[in-house]
């Protein structure tokens, strides 16, 4: 059905979306508006924006909270240096290692061009009470608010936390189910998962997974008869070994939707999906669980893709699940043809589990790094992942981050990874390979100035306070008619801020050639920034809209 919101193409240079990049609306919209509706061929993009009171943190303040009453301790007697009034409050995190506020989530439809079009309010406690639930998201924890479609395209799935607006330290507190004592970090909080129809109807499924960590990206798998998510993110804020509830609570996640109010919700045991060790690679184990810190995931011809781009534990690369028990007898391989999706989640012997760990049955996609991030030179940074086709990868690598001295804004600048990566992939020896990395126009390294945002020096890090982009977290692409593809990806950034993830970062798209692997003809195609961040402001994930009433069965195509 066409309406005026319909998919519209972006030209070779996308110069259309230069017409405007105005700010994004606040939308003051209650959670049951009747008026809602995404349409079909738009953008979803997931906004965070902070409740900018001084009161939110009393200077002074011991943290992180409730850290006395646990082994793990309190970060210092002198207590908070700075209050709650942004961006100072984010210097705070130099004092409390496990600092954060949680913050209103933000849905805005946007036309495939940036322009806005509505924007949805997730349930949360400065509107009326919800009967499905309310859903928060840690605003400065960077890693947050990826954005999934389900597998028939008419839901989206979000991660976030059952936690009011401006509560403090929420992304390391435990879950209910899975207390981990050494955490400093005293608080006991669920973390859920948030689906949303094309009428802007929520639903959420609380889970005691990411104790300690956050949840980062969800997905629906609802055909053929399946009901449940698969999701990625962290867990553990403590000691090592890490108690059970840590290590099953980590990394890949298998989750059944919950049909009931969350207030009638009682989570039980996590039941992890999938799991690695870099001990299939030949290696000493790590910490166990702490290889299982994946970033972003993605879902290709019924094979589970994960990415892992940050710790100091495991690979940083792209994983995949293998459910035949044979596509890598040595840690690397690629997916055995028509193996099936994943319908379970993954059996473990729990008398083992603290000595071993979970059992391994992910692989490292052939062709990725294989080195462990503590040697790796460079480190890959990849975060969100998306297929065009089967031999066409691309992956968002974020950059390091590196923001340690006065050099931060030439280090950035000077990375050879960060951005946008194409791998393709050679039949013959079943690898794939590197083919260019898209950076013009991203400009790296090159600080920019947010309204409102302070200037000069950080007097807390000694470092600037504007932001530069770093490289790339979340995207998504389309294939279009004229062979090329497009891709929309969010921004990641260096500055001197404290927490660097609390930065405005912004929303940008590019256009490459499918069938391209000439890093020559590569360099002629240019980002352009469709939407930049506001004061207070985050953007995170970025989607399609869902293209069905969720009732609408007779029309349904995939």
């Amino acid at each position: 059905m066409t309406n005026r919101f319909a998919r519209q193409r972006i030209g070779a240079t996308l110069a259309l979306v230069l017409l405007g990049t105005g700010a994004l609306a606040h939308a003051d919209d209650s959670w049951n508006r009747r008026d809602f509706r995404f349409y079909p061929g738009n953008l979803v993009l997931s906004r965070s924006v902070y409740d900018n009171k001084a009161s939110n943190v009393q200077v002074g303040a011991i943290l992180p909270v409730n850290c006395a009453s646990t082994t793990g301790g309190c970060a210092a007697a002198s207590g908070a240096p700075f209050d709650g009034t942004y961006p100072y409050v984010w210097n705070d995190v130099l004092y409390d290692g496990s600092f954060g506020i949680t913050a209103r989530i933000y849905l805005d439809e946007l036309t495939p061009d940036g322009h806005l079009v509505d924007s949805l309010q997730v349930p949360n406690s400065l509107l009326p009470t919800a009967p499905a639930g309310e859903l928060v998201t840690s605003f400065s924890s960077k890693s947050e608010l990826a954005l999934h479609l389900s597998q028939d395209h008419k839901y989206l799935t979000f991660m976030g936390y059952v936690a009011p607006v401006n509560a403090i330290d929420v992304s390391n507190s435990n879950t209910p189910g899975a207390v981990d004592p050494t955490n400093p970090d005293g608080q006991n909080i669920y973390r859920a998962v948030a689906t949303v129809d094309r009428k802007g109807h929520f639903s959420f499924t609380e889970t005691n997974a990411y104790s300690g960590n956050n949840g980062r990206a969800a997905i629906l798998l609802n055909r053929h008869g399946a009901d449940y998510f698969f999701t990625a993110g962290n867990a553990g804020n403590g000691g090592n070994p890490q108690p059970a509830g840590i290590v099953l609570g980590a990394g890949a996640q298998f989750i059944t939707p919950a049909h009931l109010p969350e207030i009638s919700q009682h989570p039980g045991t996590t039941t992890p999906l999938a799991s690695f060790s870099i001990a299939a690679l030949g290696l000493k184990a790590d910490k166990i669980g702490k290889d299982d810190n994946f970033r972003g995931m993605t879902v290709h011809n019924d094979v589970v893709y994960f990415t892992k781009g940050s710790g100091s534990n495991g690979v940083n690369t792209v994983y995949f699940v293998d459910t035949t028990g044979t596509a890598c007898p040595n840690g690397v391989g690629v997916p055995v043809a028509g193996a099936p999706l994943p319908s379970a989640p993954l059996a473990y012997d729990a008398t083992t589990l603290l000595s071993n760990g979970l059992p391994t049955n992910m692989c490292i996609l052939a062709g990725f790094p294989t080195t462990p991030a503590k040697t790796a030179k460079p480190v890959s940074y990849p975060f969100s992942l998306w297929f065009a086709d089967a031999n066409t990868l691309y992956v968002a690598d974020e950059g390091d981050g590196y923001a340690a001295d006065a050099s931060l804004y030439t280090h950035a600048a000077a990375q050879t990874t960060a951005g946008l990566q194409k791998w393709v992939y050679d039949s013959n020896s079943k690898t794939w390979s590197l083919a260019y990395t898209l950076q013009a126009g991203l400009n790296l390294g090159q600080a920019y100035t947010v309204s409102g945002y302070p200037t000069g020096i950080n007097t807390a890090t000694g470092l600037p306070w504007s932001p530069a982009t770093d490289g790339l977290r979340n995207l998504v692409g389309r294939v279009d008619h004229d062979g090329k593809v497009t891709i929309w990806a969010t921004t990641s950034t260096v500055s001197g801020n404290g927490d660097t993830g609390a930065d405005p970062n912004q929303l940008v798209a590019i256009r490459d050639t499918l069938k391209n692997s000439d890093a020559t003809i590569a360099a002629q195609e240019k980002f352009v920034t469709l939407r930049s961040a506001r004061f207070a402001e985050v953007l995170r994930g970025v989607s399609f809209t869902p293209d069905q009433d969720p009732d609408d069965r007779d029309h349904d195509h995939h």
